[in-house]
């Protein structure tokens, strides 16, 4: 098991950008496959961005393409997710999930993911 911990969300502008980490522990995030979710008022859970390491796969929701993009540092045992250009319906609580190295069968597909942060509100408004 590995531990999740979501920061860097906040208030932001239409057009400003925002990097949300999640930190690990317990356990290295080497070992694991990550994804970013977003969970809207009112909305379900819906994959932002994922990765499958060991085949190279990579989800990535078309409302996101060009503006959003996932990296790690693994010296820092943490995932970050760069987001540029925000726009109001990008506002949600996101989250940051993570599944055991090469157990995915497909990336951003909730179910698969064991291990789930609390949680970081990113809210853009003027």
């Amino acid at each position: 098991q590995v531990q999740l911990v979501e920061s860097g969300g906040g208030l932001v502008q239409p057009g400003d950008s925002l990097t949300l980490s999640c930190a690990a522990s317990r356990n290295s995030l080497e070992y694991y496959d990550v994804g970013w979710f977003r969970q809207a008022p009112g909305k379900e859970r819906e994959g932002v961005t994922c990765t499958s390491i060991n085949d190279g796969r990579t989800y990535t929701d078309d409302s996101v393409k060009g503006r959003f993009t996932m990296s790690r540092d693994n010296a820092k045992n943490t995932v970050y997710l760069r987001m540029n250009s925000l726009k109001p319906e990008d506002t949600a609580v996101y989250y940051c999930a993570a599944a055991v190295l090469g157990a995915l069968a497909t990336p951003c597909e909730e179910d698969e993911y064991e291990n789930w942060g609390q949680g970081t509100q990113v809210t853009v408004s003027s």
